[in-house]
């Protein structure tokens, strides 16, 4: 049997049945979603099959019934009519002012203005678009099929100047905007993007779009179900088992906990991000492939200015509206963490229709805290600290060592981070970006019957139970462990616990003294 060809980084449908590239059949969805609806929005993180999502629709609209052929959609479709298609790709550009973000539109638009003529009173993109779309129409016939791939890419590059930012999102609603008065002329349309920004902003002339991206219908449109990963991939997944030395079982437990775990819907269909698992399969290799190919910018500047308690992160709601109206904001940056993909829906309340998030799988954990690690710690570098060594001291159970490791790395830190007003809670942080980043299961504020305790730290031998003072004793923090019975959470849990107790000082920023029990 051919090895297979995996289609990684290959965006074009044409390209990926043309080569023989491996294709996880979703035209059973592309038919629902074009036979459903005609106004659609789609979002999904990056690495995660947008593209390619926008171009299966590309062909089927074009009538390409050759490049289908054995696929779901060949059986439900009977017509294949060739329709106008105007497909803008957004990403992939340098934003930079307003007039460059015309500038480009107007040049991406050039290319159907040879094939459908221009007009000269069309002196604006959004005439252009406007004007495309009728001659396309009145020129073939038939309407017209828009689709726009990364629609927010000049938004998400402005993250950080907010001035730019609006005027942006002023162009591209009336752009976008276009698309409500051509509406006779159009046969359907899909933007698909990261993030869906407010109904006031980019979307609020084109109130006829349905936002399909956290409906269960059409929550695996994107990524690879374990059911098409075991049936497109059974022989290279026990290929992998070999190299890796693990049964077939274990290797597909291990992939689940590292790659799968996206939900895209209260139904929690699962969903594998596909760049990584592709590369893994390829590569016979299992490392942090999709965090590899880089954070987003905009992302990165969010963060920034963000004072969001990251310790947080896991097991947090959100109401459904949140996501439905959003502009990126610093104190609520928690919507576009997860339409980035660094979290997923965990659960859902119906009574309270609230989602409860969480990060989706080892790989997306792993990497966004190394990402975010650096506004908190200094380089090791330039401390005494060693992350091998502080595990080496966890796993020995050796607390003064690891304690005195931490010491070390919280006096090596620039003065200029701390606030006075952070207090205990950012040394917490440290705590939970340390004893994460080792593989420590570490969760903060973990409530009680008479309390929360400051941060909780599980290894497979131990549990660590901390309490932080600022500018009081560490007996004082052991007392409060006791006298309100913090251990008895873990009555029935075999694994011993150990207590500590430590002490900040808000004059000198360090860890000044911890005792143990």
């Amino acid at each position: 049997m051919a090895a297979k060809k995996y289609p990684i980084g290959i965006q074009s449908f044409e390209d990926i049945i043309d080569g023989g590239y491996v294709y996880i059949d979703k035209t059973a969805l592309v038919y629902k979603l074009v036979t459903e609806g005609k106004v659609f929005f789609l979002s999904r993180p990056r690495r995660f099959g947008k593209s390619l999502l926008v171009s299966t629709l590309e062909a089927y609209f074009q009538g390409r019934r050759e490049l289908f052929r054995g696929l779901a959609i060949d059986k439900l479709e009977q017509d294949w009519i060739s329709y106008p298609v105007i497909h803008l790709d957004m990403s992939g550009q340098a934003y930079d002012t307003p007039e460059a973000l015309e500038q480009i539109l107007t040049d991406k638009l050039s290319q159907f203005e040879q094939i459908y003529g221009s007009s000269p009173t069309e002196v604006t993109a959004a005439l252009k678009l406007g004007g495309i779309i009728r001659r396309a129409c009145e020129q073939t016939g038939r309407k017209v099929a828009v689709l726009i791939d990364e629609y927010d890419k000049p938004v998400l590059e402005a993250i950080g100047n907010e001035d730019l930012a609006d005027q942006y999102r002023r162009r591209l609603k009336g752009f976008y905007g276009v698309l409500k008065s051509a509406d006779p002329y159009l046969k359907f349309v899909l933007l698909t993007g990261v993030t869906k920004f407010s109904q006031v902003s980019v979307f609020s002339d084109l109130n006829q779009l349905e936002d399909i991206s956290m409906l269960p219908k059409y929550d695996t449109i994107c990524g690879i179900t374990e059911e098409e990963l075991e049936s497109n991939f059974q022989e290279d997944i026990s290929g992998l088992a070999e190299v890796q030395g693990r049964t077939y079982a274990d290797m597909l437990e291990f992939l689940r906990r590292k790659y799968d775990g996206y939900h895209f819907s209260e139904a929690m269909h699962g969903v594998y991000n596909p760049f990584s698992i592709l590369n893994v399969l390829k590569s016979q290799v299992c490392r942090d492939f999709w965090f590899q190919t880089g954070t987003p910018t905009y992302l990165m500047e969010l963060l920034k200015r963000s004072s969001y308690d990251i310790t947080n992160l896991e097991g947090v709601k959100l109401a459904a509206g949140s996501f439905a109206d959003y502009r990126a904001n610093t104190e609520m940056p928690i919507p576009m963490i997860y339409q980035s993909g660094y979290l997923t829906i965990k659960g859902y309340d119906r009574e309270r229709d609230k989602y409860t998030l969480g990060y989706p799988n080892g790989e997306v954990k792993k990497g966004f805290l190394n990402f975010i690690a650096p506004a908190y710690i200094p380089p090791v570098s330039k401390t005494e600290f060693s992350i091998d060594g502080f595990l080496d001291d966890i796993e020995a159970g050796d607390v003064d060592a690891f304690m005195t490791r931490l010491q070390s790395l919280i006096a090596a830190m620039n003065y200029e981070l701390f606030d006075k007003n952070l207090k205990e809670k950012y040394f917490q942080t440290i705590f939970y970006l340390v004893f994460s980043l080792v593989g420590a299961v570490v969760r903060s504020e973990v409530h009680t019957s008479s309390g929360s305790i400051d941060a909780v730290v599980e290894t497979k031998t131990s549990i660590y139970l901390f309490e932080f003072k600022m500018d009081r004793t560490p007996e004082e923090a052991l007392k409060q462990i006791e006298d309100k019975h913090y251990a008895d959470r873990y009555q029935s849990d075999h694994r011993p616990v150990t207590r500590i107790g430590a002490s900040f000082s808000n004059t000198t920023h360090r860890l000044e003294r911890w005792i143990v029990s």
